[in-house]
């Protein structure tokens, strides 16, 4: 009888074996609905809230931290009700301020003194041709239109000025600054007019009205992160021009050429800057200092490639472009030796010092 019972039982279906094509559409499905969630996951910003900012020591929320939007809409909220807190800086993901976008220059005066800055500060050799007695122009030094951080921001610059400065040894305010870079960066002693725009001129007016827009939202005297040129040790081998020679072959000689001379496009406008000789920066530069031209390519060169170079290879190759003539210190009223001893004693500089066999310092001229 059991047997009979047993017989009788419907049997159990044997499970039958997926085709490979069916197992493969499935799991194309399920990697498709996984990667939704954690796109959706990671898009909502849940999961950036475990991250913090090793820079900045900030969390990282989303795609950025706090953008000028957010600044907009707190300023607005803050102006109904002062009970509110008060608009941040915006900051990006990076830990770096969030300048405005070019596009937002507003209409209006101001907006058009921003403009006009801005025209200076991309193209100063041709708008400035006046007072300036070499090819360079602000960004060359400032990159991105003075937007880059870690390329001495105009942003980094605005909320710090007036300060006392070591050059001068005097309250510098921020026309005072620029002045010297038209001094010195600028070689406005080799210009048509010979000197850096007067005082109170509406050159100024306008550089720093562009600074001032960019600046929006930049906290009053304090040192933002990415400001200036990142410090770069010097290596405990120094540095050498000899093997500075080799990281330019290798780094530079494309853009800036085998002889250092920059190019030029059909128009005659300078595409990348001389490094050295009559139409670079002169000897009172900042970037003629090896530590300070050390911490520039360090992080900004190769272009698009910042901080590809070793400390050693920027130091060398800083002092390889620094071992090279170019126009006169413009405070050199007496010797050389003289000029040495009262600007550059204590700077990380060959000016007035033996180069393979000759004293640079003394100056080349167009």
């Amino acid at each position: 009888m059991e047997q009979n019972k047993s017989a009788n039982r419907p049997k159990s279906a044997k499970p039958q074996k997926m085709s490979g094509a069916r197992r493969l559409a499935w799991g194309a499905g399920i990697g498709i609905l996984l990667f939704g969630v954690g796109y959706m996951i990671n898009d909502s910003g849940l999961l950036s809230l475990a991250f913090t900012s090793q820079k900045a020591g900030t969390t990282q929320i989303g795609n950025s931290m706090y953008t000028r939007e957010a600044m907009e809409s707190d300023r607005g909220e803050h102006s109904k009700d002062r009970s509110t807190p008060t608009a941040g800086t915006p900051v990006g993901s990076d830990g770096y301020y969030l300048p405005p976008p070019h596009d937002n220059i507003p209409e209006g005066p101001y907006g058009d003194a921003v403009r006009r800055g801005r025209a200076m500060f991309m193209e100063t050799s041709t708008m400035v041709s006046d007072h300036v007695g070499n090819t360079l122009a602000c960004v060359n030094c400032h990159l991105d239109a003075g937007r880059r951080e870690n390329s001495a921001p105009m942003w980094g610059a605005y909320g710090r000025y007036p300060a006392y400065r070591g050059k001068t040894k005097s309250i510098n305010t921020l026309e005072d600054r620029i002045r010297g870079c038209f001094t010195y960066s600028m070689n406005a002693q080799d210009s048509p007019s010979g000197e850096p725009p007067a005082p109170g001129s509406d050159i100024y007016r306008d550089l720093i009205t562009y600074s001032h827009w960019m600046s929006d939202g930049v906290p009053t005297g304090e040192k933002m992160a990415g400001a200036g040129y990142p410090k770069v040790k010097k290596p405990e081998q120094g540095y050498d021009p000899i093997r500075g020679r080799k990281v330019y072959a290798q780094n530079c000689a494309l853009c800036h050429g085998a002889d250092g001379q920059g190019q030029r496009d059909l128009e005659s406008d300078v595409v990348f800057p001389p490094l050295w000789g009559p139409n670079s920066y002169n000897w009172g530069a900042g970037m003629s200092r090896i530590d300070t031209a050390a911490s520039f390519i360090k992080a900004n060169m190769p272009l698009g490639k910042p901080f590809s170079l070793t400390d050693q290879e920027a130091w060398d190759v800083a002092a390889y472009v620094d071992s090279h003539e170019r126009p006169k210190d413009p405070r050199q009223t007496g010797t050389l030796e003289e000029a040495r001893l009262e600007f550059h004693k204590n700077e990380e500089s060959y000016y007035g010092k033996d180069v393979n066999g000759r004293i640079v310092g003394g100056g080349v001229s167009h």
